[in-house]
Protein backbone atom coordinates (compact mmCIF):
# COMPACT_ATOMS: atom_id res chain seq x y z
CA UNK A 1 0.00 0.00 0.00
CA UNK A 2 1.70 2.93 -1.64
CA UNK A 3 0.52 6.57 0.16
CA UNK A 4 -0.44 9.15 -2.01
CA UNK A 5 1.88 12.69 -1.85
CA UNK A 6 0.18 15.83 -0.26
CA UNK A 7 1.04 19.06 0.11
CA UNK A 8 0.23 19.60 4.03
CA UNK A 9 -0.39 23.79 2.71
CA UNK A 10 -3.64 22.63 1.55
CA UNK A 11 -4.52 21.78 4.95
CA UNK A 12 -5.37 23.70 8.99
CA UNK A 13 -4.64 21.93 11.70
CA UNK A 14 -7.66 21.19 14.18
CA UNK A 15 -6.25 19.50 16.93
CA UNK A 16 -3.57 16.68 18.11
CA UNK A 17 -4.16 13.45 20.32
CA UNK A 18 -1.39 11.03 21.44
CA UNK A 19 -1.14 9.25 18.30
CA UNK A 20 -1.62 12.08 15.79
CA UNK A 21 -2.85 15.39 14.77
CA UNK A 22 -5.93 16.13 12.96
CA UNK A 23 -6.54 18.53 9.89
CA UNK A 24 -8.98 19.68 7.47
CA UNK A 25 -9.09 20.51 4.07
CA UNK A 26 -9.10 24.18 3.50
CA UNK A 27 -10.70 23.67 -0.04
CA UNK A 28 -12.83 21.04 0.33
CA UNK A 29 -15.22 20.67 3.80
CA UNK A 30 -15.62 16.78 2.99
CA UNK A 31 -12.21 16.04 3.50
CA UNK A 32 -10.16 15.34 6.88
CA UNK A 33 -6.64 14.32 7.20
CA UNK A 34 -5.43 12.28 10.41
CA UNK A 35 -1.64 12.32 10.42
CA UNK A 36 0.38 10.12 12.51
CA UNK A 37 3.53 10.28 14.59
CA UNK A 38 3.97 7.10 14.60
CA UNK A 39 5.56 4.71 11.94
CA UNK A 40 3.62 4.00 8.52
CA UNK A 41 2.54 0.44 9.28
CA UNK A 42 0.47 2.44 12.09
CA UNK A 43 -0.98 4.00 9.43
CA UNK A 44 -1.77 1.34 7.07
CA UNK A 45 -3.40 -0.93 9.71
CA UNK A 46 -5.97 1.78 11.01
CA UNK A 47 -6.69 2.11 7.64
CA UNK A 48 -7.55 -1.11 6.95
CA UNK A 49 -9.39 -1.95 9.91
CA UNK A 50 -11.14 1.34 9.52
CA UNK A 51 -12.67 0.10 6.42
CA UNK A 52 -13.46 -3.41 7.92
CA UNK A 53 -15.37 -1.96 10.39
CA UNK A 54 -17.04 0.97 8.13
CA UNK A 55 -18.04 -2.20 6.10
CA UNK A 56 -19.65 -3.61 9.17
CA UNK A 57 -22.04 -0.72 9.34
CA UNK A 58 -21.00 0.12 12.66
CA UNK A 59 -21.08 4.13 12.80
CA UNK A 60 -17.62 5.48 11.86
CA UNK A 61 -15.67 8.43 9.50
CA UNK A 62 -16.30 6.72 5.89
CA UNK A 63 -11.82 6.34 5.67
CA UNK A 64 -10.28 6.99 2.10
CA UNK A 65 -6.62 7.50 1.15
CA UNK A 66 -3.00 6.54 2.90
CA UNK A 67 -1.55 9.99 2.16
CA UNK A 68 1.67 11.50 3.24
CA UNK A 69 3.56 14.35 3.38
CA UNK A 70 7.07 13.95 2.65
CA UNK A 71 7.39 13.16 6.44
CA UNK A 72 4.41 11.38 7.99
CA UNK A 73 2.11 8.73 6.79
CA UNK A 74 -1.93 9.61 7.36
CA UNK A 75 -5.47 8.71 6.50
CA UNK A 76 -8.01 10.96 4.78
CA UNK A 77 -11.29 10.53 5.85
CA UNK A 78 -14.76 11.88 5.06
CA UNK A 79 -15.62 14.91 7.34
CA UNK A 80 -18.31 14.74 10.21
CA UNK A 81 -19.16 18.81 9.56
CA UNK A 82 -20.42 19.69 12.96
CA UNK A 83 -18.87 17.26 15.01
CA UNK A 84 -18.33 17.37 18.51
CA UNK A 85 -16.41 15.11 21.17
CA UNK A 86 -17.90 13.83 24.07
CA UNK A 87 -15.00 14.86 25.94
CA UNK A 88 -15.27 18.55 24.11
CA UNK A 89 -19.35 18.87 24.78
CA UNK A 90 -18.57 17.91 28.97
CA UNK A 91 -16.17 20.78 28.82
CA UNK A 92 -18.23 23.04 27.41
CA UNK A 93 -21.54 22.11 29.18
CA UNK A 94 -20.09 20.44 32.84
CA UNK A 95 -23.89 20.13 33.95
CA UNK A 96 -24.73 18.05 31.25
CA UNK A 97 -21.76 15.30 31.99
CA UNK A 98 -23.97 12.71 33.18
CA UNK A 99 -26.40 12.92 30.34
CA UNK A 100 -23.50 12.59 28.10
CA UNK A 101 -22.27 9.70 30.16
CA UNK A 102 -25.67 7.86 29.49
CA UNK A 103 -25.83 8.37 25.91
CA UNK A 104 -22.01 7.14 25.48
CA UNK A 105 -23.21 4.26 27.51
CA UNK A 106 -26.13 3.65 24.96
CA UNK A 107 -23.55 4.22 21.99
CA UNK A 108 -20.84 1.91 23.65
CA UNK A 109 -23.84 -1.21 24.23
CA UNK A 110 -24.38 -1.45 20.49
CA UNK A 111 -20.76 -1.57 19.93
CA UNK A 112 -20.54 -4.29 21.85
CA UNK A 113 -23.89 -6.26 21.15
CA UNK A 114 -21.88 -6.82 17.80
CA UNK A 115 -20.18 -10.29 16.89
CA UNK A 116 -17.69 -10.07 14.89
CA UNK A 117 -15.92 -12.32 12.18
CA UNK A 118 -12.72 -13.26 14.10
CA UNK A 119 -11.20 -14.28 10.81
CA UNK A 120 -11.01 -11.15 10.33
CA UNK A 121 -9.79 -8.89 13.29
CA UNK A 122 -7.24 -9.84 16.23
CA UNK A 123 -8.16 -10.93 19.67
CA UNK A 124 -7.81 -8.17 22.49
CA UNK A 125 -6.05 -10.68 24.40
CA UNK A 126 -3.45 -11.25 21.81
CA UNK A 127 -3.37 -7.63 20.99
CA UNK A 128 -2.14 -6.96 24.92
CA UNK A 129 0.47 -10.16 24.72
CA UNK A 130 2.01 -8.57 21.96
CA UNK A 131 2.66 -5.23 23.27
CA UNK A 132 3.38 -6.72 26.66
CA UNK A 133 6.13 -8.97 24.89
CA UNK A 134 7.52 -5.57 23.52
CA UNK A 135 7.10 -3.69 26.87
CA UNK A 136 10.57 -3.66 28.52
CA UNK A 137 9.50 -1.73 31.51
CA UNK A 138 7.40 -4.97 33.58
CA UNK A 139 9.81 -7.56 34.84
CA UNK A 140 9.41 -11.11 33.77
CA UNK A 141 7.42 -11.89 36.58
CA UNK A 142 5.37 -9.29 36.23
CA UNK A 143 4.56 -10.10 32.86
CA UNK A 144 3.88 -13.60 33.46
CA UNK A 145 1.20 -12.43 36.24
CA UNK A 146 0.05 -10.16 33.52
CA UNK A 147 -0.48 -12.94 30.60
CA UNK A 148 -2.02 -15.51 32.69
CA UNK A 149 -4.60 -13.03 33.97
CA UNK A 150 -5.57 -11.35 30.73
CA UNK A 151 -5.92 -15.13 29.77
CA UNK A 152 -8.28 -15.81 32.46
CA UNK A 153 -10.95 -13.24 31.52
CA UNK A 154 -13.71 -14.77 29.75
CA UNK A 155 -13.85 -15.24 25.90
CA UNK A 156 -16.06 -13.27 23.76
CA UNK A 157 -16.42 -12.29 20.14
CA UNK A 158 -17.53 -9.21 20.52
CA UNK A 159 -16.65 -5.91 19.16
CA UNK A 160 -14.11 -4.03 20.65
CA UNK A 161 -13.47 -0.33 19.95
CA UNK A 162 -9.83 -0.62 21.52
CA UNK A 163 -8.86 2.33 22.95
CA UNK A 164 -12.58 3.55 24.02
CA UNK A 165 -12.81 7.20 25.60
CA UNK A 166 -14.83 9.87 25.42
CA UNK A 167 -13.06 11.37 23.16
CA UNK A 168 -13.51 8.66 20.77
CA UNK A 169 -16.86 8.98 20.84
CA UNK A 170 -18.67 11.99 18.70
CA UNK A 171 -22.05 13.54 17.43
CA UNK A 172 -23.48 15.49 15.93
CA UNK A 173 -26.71 17.43 15.39
CA UNK A 174 -28.69 18.88 12.89
CA UNK A 175 -32.75 19.35 12.01
CA UNK A 176 -33.25 18.09 15.57
CA UNK A 177 -31.11 14.46 14.71
CA UNK A 178 -28.27 13.23 16.56
CA UNK A 179 -25.90 11.11 14.50
CA UNK A 180 -23.26 9.02 16.80
CA UNK A 181 -20.14 8.21 15.78
CA UNK A 182 -16.60 6.68 16.57
CA UNK A 183 -13.39 7.34 15.69
CA UNK A 184 -9.65 6.81 16.11
CA UNK A 185 -9.93 2.83 15.67
CA UNK A 186 -6.45 1.64 15.02
CA UNK A 187 -6.73 -0.94 17.84
CA UNK A 188 -10.25 -1.97 17.03
CA UNK A 189 -10.42 -5.84 17.32
CA UNK A 190 -12.69 -8.33 19.36
CA UNK A 191 -12.92 -9.74 23.00
CA UNK A 192 -14.58 -9.69 26.34
CA UNK A 193 -16.08 -5.48 26.97
CA UNK A 194 -14.76 -5.01 29.74
CA UNK A 195 -11.80 -4.89 28.24
CA UNK A 196 -13.03 -1.78 26.69
CA UNK A 197 -14.83 -0.26 29.64
CA UNK A 198 -11.56 -0.10 31.39
CA UNK A 199 -10.54 2.51 29.36
CA UNK A 200 -13.62 4.78 30.00
CA UNK A 201 -13.30 4.24 33.62
CA UNK A 202 -9.30 5.32 33.58
CA UNK A 203 -10.24 8.47 31.53
CA UNK A 204 -13.04 9.27 34.16
CA UNK A 205 -11.61 8.65 37.65
CA UNK A 206 -7.79 7.51 37.21
CA UNK A 207 -6.03 10.65 35.77
CA UNK A 208 -4.53 13.73 37.47
CA UNK A 209 -6.37 16.89 36.93
CA UNK A 210 -3.60 17.96 34.97
CA UNK A 211 -4.18 15.50 32.01
CA UNK A 212 -7.64 15.89 32.51
CA UNK A 213 -7.73 19.65 31.82
CA UNK A 214 -5.29 19.28 28.98
CA UNK A 215 -6.56 16.28 27.19
CA UNK A 216 -10.42 15.40 28.07
CA UNK A 217 -10.83 19.78 28.21
CA UNK A 218 -12.63 19.65 31.96
CA UNK A 219 -12.59 19.31 35.82
CA UNK A 220 -11.60 15.76 37.31
CA UNK A 221 -15.19 16.56 39.05
CA UNK A 222 -17.11 16.20 36.07
CA UNK A 223 -15.30 13.32 34.29
CA UNK A 224 -16.24 11.59 37.62
CA UNK A 225 -20.19 13.12 36.89
CA UNK A 226 -19.87 11.01 33.09
CA UNK A 227 -18.65 7.81 34.35
CA UNK A 228 -21.79 8.61 37.52
CA UNK A 229 -24.31 8.96 34.06
CA UNK A 230 -22.33 6.20 32.02
CA UNK A 231 -22.07 3.28 34.84
CA UNK A 232 -25.90 2.80 35.32
CA UNK A 233 -26.63 2.84 31.91
CA UNK A 234 -24.23 0.06 31.10
CA UNK A 235 -24.08 -1.87 33.83
CA UNK A 236 -27.80 -1.94 35.04
CA UNK A 237 -29.79 -2.57 32.32
CA UNK A 238 -31.34 -5.67 30.83
CA UNK A 239 -29.15 -5.14 27.56
CA UNK A 240 -25.87 -4.85 29.45
CA UNK A 241 -23.36 -6.93 27.16
CA UNK A 242 -21.07 -7.94 30.21
CA UNK A 243 -22.29 -11.66 31.53
CA UNK A 244 -23.11 -11.27 35.45
CA UNK A 245 -24.80 -7.74 34.89
CA UNK A 246 -27.50 -5.96 34.76
CA UNK A 247 -30.63 -5.05 36.83
CA UNK A 248 -30.20 -5.36 40.57
CA UNK A 249 -26.14 -5.11 40.14
CA UNK A 250 -23.76 -3.79 42.69
CA UNK A 251 -22.19 -0.64 41.53
CA UNK A 252 -19.24 -1.13 44.36
CA UNK A 253 -18.64 -4.10 42.45
CA UNK A 254 -18.95 -3.44 39.20
CA UNK A 255 -16.04 -0.32 40.27
CA UNK A 256 -13.42 -3.00 41.81
CA UNK A 257 -14.30 -5.59 38.77
CA UNK A 258 -13.19 -2.54 35.91
CA UNK A 259 -10.67 -0.67 38.30
CA UNK A 260 -8.95 -3.68 37.34
CA UNK A 261 -9.04 -3.82 33.65
CA UNK A 262 -8.65 -0.18 33.79
CA UNK A 263 -4.95 -0.78 35.24
CA UNK A 264 -4.37 -3.32 31.46
CA UNK A 265 -4.90 -0.27 29.61
CA UNK A 266 -1.70 0.77 30.98
CA UNK A 267 -0.08 -1.76 28.57
CA UNK A 268 -1.83 0.27 25.33
CA UNK A 269 -0.83 4.05 27.13
CA UNK A 270 2.59 2.82 27.90
CA UNK A 271 3.05 1.26 24.35
CA UNK A 272 2.31 4.83 23.22
CA UNK A 273 3.81 7.32 25.74
CA UNK A 274 7.26 4.76 25.69
CA UNK A 275 7.44 5.31 29.04
CA UNK A 276 6.43 3.72 32.43
CA UNK A 277 3.00 5.08 34.14
CA UNK A 278 3.40 4.58 38.00
CA UNK A 279 -0.32 5.58 38.67
CA UNK A 280 -1.61 3.22 36.04
CA UNK A 281 0.35 0.67 37.31
CA UNK A 282 -0.74 0.96 40.83
CA UNK A 283 -4.45 -0.43 39.92
CA UNK A 284 -2.50 -3.77 39.29
CA UNK A 285 -0.74 -4.01 42.56
CA UNK A 286 -2.34 -6.56 44.72
CA UNK A 287 -4.88 -7.71 42.07
CA UNK A 288 -2.87 -9.14 39.56
CA UNK A 289 0.40 -8.76 41.04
Amino acid sequence: MQPLLIDLNDYIRTGEGANGASFNHKNDPSIMLKLYFRNFEAAATELELAQKVYKMGIPTPEPGDLVTDGKQVGIRFKRIEGKKSFSRACGDNPERAEEYGREFAQMCKRLHSIHVDTTQFESVKDRLYNMLEANPDFTPEQKRKLHDYIAAAPEADTAIHGDLQFGNGIFTEHDGKRQLYFIDLGDFCYGYPMFDIGMVYLCCCLNNEEWTQEVNHMSNATARRFWDGFAPEYFLTPDCPVPGFGPGADLAEVERQVRIYAGLKTILIERDTHFPMPAFRAMLEGTVY
